[in-house]
């Protein structure tokens, strides 16, 4: 776990999650411009259903029959991201973030624990960083796939689109029961 510089000063210190700024997709755009504006706007409106709650809030389960967390859910996008864009697009020769031998299913959900929550939202910025350098300068017809499913990189954007929009909305969901807050 990271500890703040003043930590053995003030003793610990209770991260919360940034506050972000939300920009809204263009509404008049080229085709890359507007997959770009609005996989950029549903990632930060995943960070803006984050912000302001501390890492054991991000981590609470507020439905007992299920392992949705806030926290969890940054993971299962930061995952998403490096699957989709690094891992497939790409074809880089890199691990999977969240799944292996003891958890080929992942343990994105099951792990989002408070202990490492800033850890997790570094993660989940580092893998937007590389996605974005993943694509930088490639044709939206360009495809990846094995020989059964061949997608272009038009479809990963939408997917990823698709993607976050639903998990945005179990977000808005886990945000008000955990602290009341809805329409942000």
């Amino acid at each position: 776990m990271r500890r703040d510089a003043n930590y053995d000063k003030l003793g610990p210190v209770i991260w919360t999650a940034p506050t972000v700024t939300r920009i809204d997709p263009p509404y008049v755009a080229g085709e890359r411009a507007r997959l770009d504006g609005w996989l950029d706007y549903q990632r930060a409106t995943l960070l803006v259903k984050c912000a302001g709650l501390t890492a054991e809030q991000l981590s609470q389960r507020p439905v007992p029959t299920s392992a949705l967390s806030l926290l969890g859910l940054i993971r299962h996008m930061a995952g998403n991201e490096r699957v989709w864009f690094r891992l497939r697009f790409a074809g880089l020769d890199i691990d999977d973030l969240y799944c292996s031998a003891e958890h080929p299913e992942g343990e994105d959900f099951d792990l989002a624990q408070p202990a490492v929550a800033q850890d997790d939202f570094a993660t989940y910025a580092a893998e937007i960083a590389e996605a974005r350098k993943v694509v930088l300068r490639r044709s939206l017809d360009e495809t990846c796939g094995d020989e059964t499913h061949t997608v272009d990189l038009r479809w990963v954007y939408a997917h990823m689109i698709e993607e976050y929009a639903r998990h945005n909305g179990q977000a808005d969901i886990i945000r008000e029961l955990v602290d009341g807050t809805t329409g942000v």
